[in-house]
C-alpha cells in the first residue's frame, strides 16, 4: 500500500493535472474561438395545455 501512495498516486495526480492543462490549453488554438460568450437566445413561448 505504501508503493502506491509514494509513486502511484502521484502519477495519477500530475498525469490528471496535465491531461487538463492540455484540455485548457487547446481551446486557444481552436478556429471557433470558445473563449467568447455564448450566444443568448430569446426564449419562444410554449403553449401550456390546461385543460384536463
Amino acid at each position: 500500500m505504501s508503493f502506491f501512495r509514494q509513486y502511484i498516486a502521484p502519477l495519477l495526480t500530475v498525469l490528471i493535472f496535465l491531461i487538463a492543462l492540455v484540455a485548457v490549453s487547446a481551446r486557444s488554438f481552436l478556429p471557433s474561438d470558445l473563449s467568447a460568450p455564448a450566444p443568448i437566445t430569446e426564449n419562444q413561448p410554449s403553449i401550456v395545455n390546461t385543460k384536463g
